[in-house]
């Protein structure tokens, strides 16, 4: 889709929108206009239910995609009584980068920048290292040199579908301050999605759970966006192609429902209070976004501005990845990395738990 298509589909969208909350109000002087001199009031009383509920959906679903907090510049400097917390899906280093295209690895780069962002809690999805032992850690000595001496690790059981027996991946939970317990619950054994884990830590001499987790992945391959890619020109489109995409489109939707339902009840069974990260793989306004949200504060949309993308491809407005707090928490800050390193952007938030 070109600049232009995307400006005209934008300008249309506030159009249709600005002329719904137009009319919604003239539709209520409907019982106090004489209908024969303003017939125009007279038929939009008729339509009233109508733009009522499309101004309620448009209202809802606006708040859900489009932050609208105006907090300026984030903050480097770490406030006393806040916690910082980054979770990134680091695509096993940008080895699987769709940009990538000589398979080099950016973890130098990448765990650069984790160390300039000052966090205290760091968790990152399709994390990647070799299985040996002796190579296991590969990013342990990096962090530890900034103080992120704690560390829990679990793998993903569609590692061995993906790579030899020499390479594992999963979700991680780094933490400079020490970490009381964890655990990690599994989805599906077919499912391609990673543990749900946390880590329960004390900060300000107060326990946080800290969740993350990798919702089911829609396991696009490259025959699948060139096959979106075909849909912006019909003329191009492959009907096989375009049903093979709504098929794993249709599964992945099936596998998220699920696994955000377990995710919710874990959340809920937290003896405390929680901070969730992770990629739902899924947008604001989504089935599992609602379902795995549930009572928690959404960091972007609470000081977030715009439509805040964390996906670098197909779509400016895909926002999959999260940090979520207890309403017990407030969000001071949230913040995005435009970075290429990873076919997704790093995510920030200071998190208040006084």
């Amino acid at each position: 889709m070109t600049k232009k298509i995307k400006k005209l589909v934008w300008v249309s969208f506030q159009a249709f929108s600005g002329l719904i909350f137009l009319l919604c109000p003239l539709a209520c002087l409907s019982p106090f206009v004489h209908a024969g001199k303003y017939p125009i009031i007279g038929l939009l009383g008729l339509v009233f239910p109508l733009l009522y509920l499309a101004s309620f959906i448009l209202i809802y679903q606006f708040t859900l995609v489009f932050g609208l907090g105006f907090s300026g510049t984030f903050k480097e400097e770490k406030t006393a009584g806040n916690i910082r917390i980054v979770s990134w899906n680091i695509s096993s280093w940008g080895l699987t980068n769709r940009n990538n295209r000589n398979k080099a690895s950016n973890r130098h780069e990448m765990t650069d920048l984790l160390n300039k962002t000052d966090a205290d809690i760091i968790c990152l999805q399709e994390y990647h290292f070799l299985r040996e032992k002796s190579l296991r850690d590969t990013l342990i000595p990096e962090l530890k040199e900034k103080g992120y001496n704690y560390f829990f690790f679990v793998r993903s059981k569609y590692t061995m579908r993906l790579y030899s027996s020499a390479h594992v991946t999963g979700v991680v939970i780094a933490s400079k301050f020490p970490i009381a317990d964890t655990g990690h619950f599994s989805y599906g054994d077919d499912d391609y999605a990673e543990p749900l884990i946390y880590a329960d830590i004390r900060f300000n001499n107060k326990m946080v759970r800290i969740f993350t987790t990798h919702l089911q992945s829609v396991r696009f391959e490259p025959y699948d966006y060139a096959a979106l890619h075909n849909l912006k020109e019909p003329v191009n489109a492959s009907v096989t192609q375009s049903r093979a995409v709504a098929w794993k489109l249709k599964q992945a939707f099936k596998k998220r429902a699920l696994q955000a339902a377990l995710l919710h009840k874990k959340v809920e069974e937290s003896p405390y209070p929680v901070i969730l990260c992770g990629d739902f793989n899924d947008v604001p306004g989504s089935y599992a976004y609602y379902i795995a949200r549930g009572n928690l504060q959404d960091a972007f949309l609470k000081t977030g501005l715009g439509f805040g993308r964390t996906y670098r491809f197909l779509s400016p407005t895909l926002r999959i990845d999260y940090i979520m707090a207890d309403k017990k928490f407030t969000v001071a800050q949230y913040k995005k990395f435009v970075v290429s390193y990873s076919d997704h952007y790093p995510i920030m938030a200071d998190i208040k738990t006084e």
